[in-house]
């Protein structure tokens, strides 16, 4: 049947890794520094989307927007446009590019073998975007049983709000897997997930009073995910495909309610201007995998995704319930063509190994006249981003315990001056299990399509792209001291990892004023930035317990180059995680604590004072805390599972900030929505395997 998991084991210690490598292979041979989130470290956090697990690890922010929905990622002070996402080494489309400025939120993990995170510039293996990192979702694509079925319903209330249909989170999955024959595998997964909104003190769809309490503080939706994977395996030959489709709808409902009062009857016919959000996500990916000419090995992908982002807008009758004067259209389109392909041991030595590589990116995007892009002379404005990309690196072997890995890059675009990025990596694997990693690297950031062609006037604004922007150009450098070792008999085993890091960013592009009378925008390269700090991450095992504990203080400087009083000084955030197991194999049950804290974050702004100057003054937004916890429990040799737990223990909903300018039209924020509450959830899972 099923298959006992609930026994702590030190499976990070030596984990096969695929990210960043030449050839895979095992953690501590790597000389890129990898974390690893296992599978039955996503299982214990009960996580479905990627926005699940990663709020709590160390130096990751997960940044919500209530206005939109979506969840995104800020890495050592840098927001998800510098992050790169990918699933199998490709990187995700969305709808603002590719790779990066991804929404967390729609990444299901049901199919997910595991998640591996590198820290700093990756652009010679993964090109631009990749300035303060990446994450690599490795899928699931082969089984040792003959069936496998697994199927699970989850609920989960939203903060202390719940109903069967209505409100709360309701998520199905079921994924069944199946190898034909020994060399040909094949899996499907479909999952819904329906989260119904976070009303806080809304009253939802259907209140008619004009006191701004309609409508939801976070946005309902619904995604319904299907998946498919046929692989096929033969001595060196490998090849799989895989299909993802997702849709996802997003309600927003007008807080502002036109009354239509009718002074001869004295009635009302209450009515809002409302929104309906369409995302429909195709992902297709072919890779084969092999070797020829006996030694070198090659690895080839070719993808093709689109995304487009469809509104309807609509007057909604609340008494009655009926929409009105529908109006539909396309609101935001991408669509790529990815292929990369790597070819390595083209080397026939024992201490190097060459891999060459490409990289094809032709990605489209279009803007529509219901969206804020507009453009005078066209209802739709279509662009085109076209990278060709080539580039190589080596790992020698200088001594039985010394290793060096050289890379390089160079990137063509039809937008942009020729592009190159380096990178250069040591490991020095001392005795007694002492290991020493140093990695540079370079990577750049190509302007999204907002920042190149946003056309946004009327007679309140007048914000506009800058066809002319150059990309960022960023570098990093960290210094990882790791250790590893044992106690007391070897019933205790250690792995403590102190890291130093820093990251530059020239050139950075930020909107800024242009023309003061009348008020106009513009986006420009004009900013600095440059990050340093120290982390320490630990692992511990004993018998059945585990525990992570990590720290880390970075500090961030920003200074803009177009203004005279810009402030260079360091600002400093620290940052607290553990994640802490607990397992009773008697009892096939698991208890888990996830948790964070992040410390007061600095940054200055620029404000106006009581003469009408403008100056830069130090904003500061709230420290907080996030802490998770589950019991995990499995019955009938595996059989079925179920997941009990809590999330946002302390909750958090919102903290306090002036860390924020003002945006073309608003003042600025006075909080920072980061939850929905404390919040219950059960899972029940069947297992299935035969």
């Amino acid at each position: 049947m099923g298959q006992k998991n609930d026994t702590i084991k030190p499976e990070s210690l030596d984990e096969v890794i695929v990210t960043g490598q030449l050839n895979p292979q095992s953690v501590s041979k790597s000389v890129v520094e990898v974390k690893v989130i296992s599978r039955s470290d996503i299982d214990r956090q009960a996580g479905n989307t990627l926005a699940d697990v990663l709020n709590t690890t160390l130096n990751l922010n997960i940044t919500p927007n209530t206005a939109t929905g979506k969840s995104g990622v800020s890495l050592f002070g840098l927001d998800s446009q510098y992050f790169k996402v990918l699933i199998d080494n490709i990187p995700i489309i969305n709808e603002e590019g590719v790779g990066n400025n991804t929404d967390l939120s729609l990444i299901n993990l049901d199919d997910i073998e595991r998640i591996e995170i590198v820290e700093g510039a990756m652009g010679v293996q993964y090109g631009a975007n990749a300035v303060s990192g990446i994450i690599n979702i490795i899928t699931k694509k082969s089984s040792r049983n003959d069936w496998d079925i697994t199927a699970y319903v989850q609920e989960e209330t939203v903060g202390d709000e719940y109903e069967w249909f209505d409100k709360g989170r309701h998520i199905q999955s079921l994924k069944v897997g199946h190898n034909f024959s020994e060399n040909f595998y094949a899996n499907a997964t479909y999952t819904r997930n329906d989260f119904g909104g976070f009303y806080d003190n809304k009253q939802g769809e259907n209140y008619a009073l004009n006191d701004g309490l309609r409508g939801h503080e976070w946005l309902p939706k619904l995604q319904q995910n299907t998946k498919v994977v046929f692989a096929y395996e033969k001595e060196k030959f490998n090849i799989f495909y895989r299909f993802d489709y997702l849709n996802e709808r997003i309600e927003k409902y007008n807080e502002t309610v036109s009354l239509n009062e009718n002074p001869s009857t004295g009635t009302t016919n209450p009515s809002a201007l409302d929104e309906l959000y369409t995302n429909n996500r195709f992902y297709h990916h072919l890779n084969s995998t092999g070797t020829f000419f006996e030694r070198v090995g090659y690895n080839i992908s070719v993808s093709y995704q689109e995304q487009t982002k469809d509104l309807e807008r609509y007057t909604y009758r609340i008494k009655t319930r009926q929409k009105e004067n529908i109006e539909e259209g396309e609101y935001q389109q991408r669509s790529a063509f990815f292929s990369r392909g790597t070819f390595s041991n083209s080397i026939n030595s024992e201490k190097a190994n060459l891999q060459i590589g490409y990289e094809i990116t032709n990605e489209k995007g279009s803007g529509s006249s219901l969206a804020i892009v507009l453009n005078p002379d066209s209802d739709e404005v279509t662009q085109k981003l076209n990278n060709y990309d080539f580039f190589a690196a080596s790992e020698i072997q200088v001594t039985e315990r010394f290793s060096l890995r050289p890379g390089f890059r160079a990137s063509f675009s039809n937008l942009f001056n020729t592009q190159y990025t380096g990178s250069l990596s040591a490991l020095q694997q001392l005795s007694n299990d002492w290991e020493l990693r140093a990695i540079l690297g370079s990577a750049n950031r190509t302007p999204n399509y907002n920042e190149l062609y946003t056309y946004f006037v009327d007679v309140n604004h007048d914000v506009q792209g800058n066809p002319d922007l150059k990309p960022e150009n960023g570098v990093s450098a960290f210094f990882h001291i790791k250790k590893k070792s044992t106690l007391a008999n070897n019933t205790i085993r250690l792995k403590n990892k102190l890291s130093f890091n820093y990251l530059g960013l020239n050139d950075r592009i930020e909107l800024i004023v242009v023309n003061q009378s009348p008020l106009s925008f513009q986006y420009n390269n004009i900013d600095r930035f440059t990050a340093l700090g120290v982390f320490s991450e630990n692992e511990v095992f004993y018998k059945n317990f585990k525990a992570q504990l990590g720290g880390s203080v970075q500090g961030v400087s920003k200074v803009l180059d177009s203004q005279t009083q810009s402030n260079d000084d360091f600002l400093f955030n620290v940052q607290l995680n553990s994640n802490l197991a607990y397992s009773l194999p008697d009892w096939n049950t698991t208890f888990s604590v996830f948790f964070k804290h992040i410390g007061t974050q600095q940054q200055f702004v620029e404000k106006t004072n009581a003469e009408g100057e403008q100056e830069f003054v130090q904003g500061e937004t709230a420290a907080y805390s996030w802490m998770d916890a589950t019991i995990h429990k499995s019955f009938f040799d595996g059989a079925f599972t179920t997941t009990l737990g809590c999330r946002n223990l302390f909750d958090v909903t919102e903290v306090n900030t002036t860390a924020f300018e003002g945006g073309t039209h608003n003042g600025p924020p006075t909080q920072v929505p980061l939850g929905y509450g404390r919040s219950y959830f059960l899972k029940l899972t069947y297992n299935l395997t035969l």
